[in-house]
């Protein structure tokens, strides 16, 4: 056995060997104020990072009642037209029972939530760490600030029963598609997803039906998943009669007899 072999230095479910071995101990290294501070920067502190921001996340959403989640761009400012529709929409949400929660900044994130707490609903903002500043908007009741945007966006998976998508860039883009896949693979119960708009988002609607669709990328009932609307009115009403045919086919499957009745 060499002299590599026989150096070994087990912490915990961990096995070190040879030069591998850490210089301190993970004691000395908690404990000691003066030791190297890399490690609060490698994987495993990480995790416990992530695993906190879950933790927090669940803690601050669990007794969220039926929210609906809206995305739009941070870029468009007040005075916009499409500022008055987010307005509108936050508005018609909360007079219809729903809180409304959005990626907590400014432009039509901060439109929606002015809405929803203008007309006495609840207005949750769920922001995201970036390399510029931006705060959460001032229209905001419950919110937080998330380091890692995977976790961000699993809250507004699980605490949301539909999703509304207003005019945005990439990152409304990247939600609307993560959402219709979620959905498509039956990753989530299925849930709406309304994107409002039709000047801006009826050519998207058209590409995916003419280049998704045609070149068989997609199921036709897929075309199904995202419904493209103009006005406020139109987005309740689906939400509404999604959720209401959701729960009667629930309340059918618990009248109907199982296997050993």
């Amino acid at each position: 056995m060499t002299e590599a072999q026989e150096q070994v230095r087990r912490a915990g479910p961990l096995t070190y060997r040879g030069s591998s071995i850490p210089n301190t101990t993970t004691d000395q290294r908690l404990l000691d104020r003066r030791g190297p501070s890399e490690w609060v920067h490698t994987d495993p502190w990480r995790v416990l990072r992530i695993q906190s921001e879950v933790v927090e996340g669940f803690g601050l959403l669990s007794e969220l009642p039926a929210a609906v989640s809206v995305f739009g761009s941070a870029r468009i400012k007040p005075g916009d037209r499409y500022y008055d529709l987010g307005v509108e929409v936050g508005a018609k949400l909360a007079q219809a029972g729903y809180a409304t929660v959005t990626g907590g900044g400014p432009g039509l994130m901060e439109a929606a939530n002015k809405g929803a707490q203008e007309a006495g609903g609840l207005s949750v903002g769920l922001g995201i760490e970036l390399p510029f500043e931006q705060s959460l908007n001032e229209y905001i009741d419950m919110g937080m600030t998330f380091r890692y945007f995977f976790v961000r966006k699993l809250m507004f998976v699980k605490y949301s029963q539909a999703f509304v998508v207003l005019p945005g860039g990439f990152g409304t883009l990247d939600e609307l598609f993560e959402a219709a896949t979620l959905v498509q693979t039956r990753k989530v119960t299925r849930f709406p997803i309304v994107l409002v708009g039709t000047e801006f988002w009826g050519g998207l609607r058209d590409w995916i039906r003419d280049s998704l669709l045609e070149n068989e990328l997609i199921k036709k009932h897929d075309m199904e998943l995202v419904q493209v609307v103009d006005g406020p009115e139109e987005v309740v009403d689906i939400i509404r009669d999604s959720h209401m045919d959701m729960a009667r086919r629930y309340e059918e499957s618990e009248e109907r007899p199982g296997p050993e009745q």
